[in-house]
């Protein structure tokens, strides 16, 4: 009864952002009854969402003996045990969850198709928080298909760590509906640097030819004033429609773009836009580094 009793005050500090307070409850149960596994469970979500892998992994993993068939124990286990590269056990929660059949050796790599998430979820830092597309390596493991500004502090081609449970959903090209699963560390970082800048162009044609020259150079590209779009916190973490006009999209084309791009040679991209810039004689202006490939975060200017 002692033991029912702390974890039930854990859970109140938990809920009220107490986590410090929460821990201590739940150790203090787990001194008394060893064997609850809601309660092992319950510090390893705590871990989990700091970051601290190896004791995430070290209570889901008492939990699952107590609670093996548990989904979210199971799940949390494997997000922990692939933040630490223990490949052999989150290929056996997979297997034992029905979801990647096969038993392999290290790594996860798979062709899973591309899944929104989402940078900055927990809002811990200053960095902007923005849903981009990535390509599924493994159930919780990315690569960052979209270029995120560089307020967000992620890059093209940055492998991300997300979680298992949907926060949102957003629309494929295919017209699809996919869930959002919120990040929750950076496991690899890209090559690739973020670049912006302002240009001016007078149709959509003008862009899809700097679109190509950058394919061609090996330079990811994207027109920000097309694809970038505000959400409320209710949409973003929901279902967004077309009655808000925030999610209106304006037929009227817009000159002065705002482009992104993810480079590795920054003079390469400098040549390329001149060189597009002469061809249409348009403008182009502003151009910066937002996000170096060597730098967490902040502006370097070119």
């Amino acid at each position: 009864m002692r033991a029912r009793t702390l974890h039930g005050a854990g859970v109140e500090c938990s809920e009220s952002g107490n986590d410090e307070g929460a821990i201590e409850n739940y150790m203090k149960a787990l001194a008394l009854d060893p064997d609850r596994g809601d309660t092992l469970y319950n510090l390893g979500l705590i871990y989990k969402y700091r970051g601290d892998w190896a004791q995430s992994f070290e209570f889901n993993r008492r939990a699952r003996g107590f609670q093996p068939d548990d989904e979210a124990t199971l799940w949390n286990l494997a997000i922990a045990a692939t933040a630490l590269k223990d490949w052999s056990t989150a290929r056996e929660v997979w297997r034992q969850l029905k979801i990647l059949p096969d038993s392999g050796e290290g790594p996860i790599v798979k062709q899973l198709g591309s899944v929104p998430v989402r940078l900055n979820a927990e809002g811990s830092t200053d960095c902007a928080v923005e849903v981009v597309w990535s390509h599924a390596l493994c159930p919780v493991r990315s690569r960052i298909e979209n270029i995120p500004t560089g307020e967000t502090g992620f890059r093209f081609g940055d492998v991300v760590l997300h979680d298992g449970a949907a926060v949102g959903y957003r629309i494929n090209s295919s017209g699809q509906e996919r869930p959002v699963f919120n990040v929750l560390e950076l496991l690899e970082r890209s090559q690739f640097s973020t670049f912006e800048a302002s240009v001016t162009a007078g149709s959509a044609q003008e862009i899809e030819v700097l679109e190509r020259q950058c394919d061609d150079a090996s330079i990811r590209f994207e027109d920000w004033t097309a694809s970038l779009r505000n959400l409320c916190k209710a949409c973003s973490e929901g279902r967004p429609h077309e009655g808000h006009d925030h999610d209106l999209k304006s037929t009227i084309w817009e000159p002065v773009r705002r482009l992104g791009f993810a480079a590795v040679d920054a003079d390469l991209l400098q040549v390329l836009l001149a060189g597009w810039s002469e061809q249409t004689g348009h403008h182009v202006g502003d151009l910066r580094c937002t996000l170096d490939a060597g730098l967490t975060s902040g502006e370097a200017e070119l």
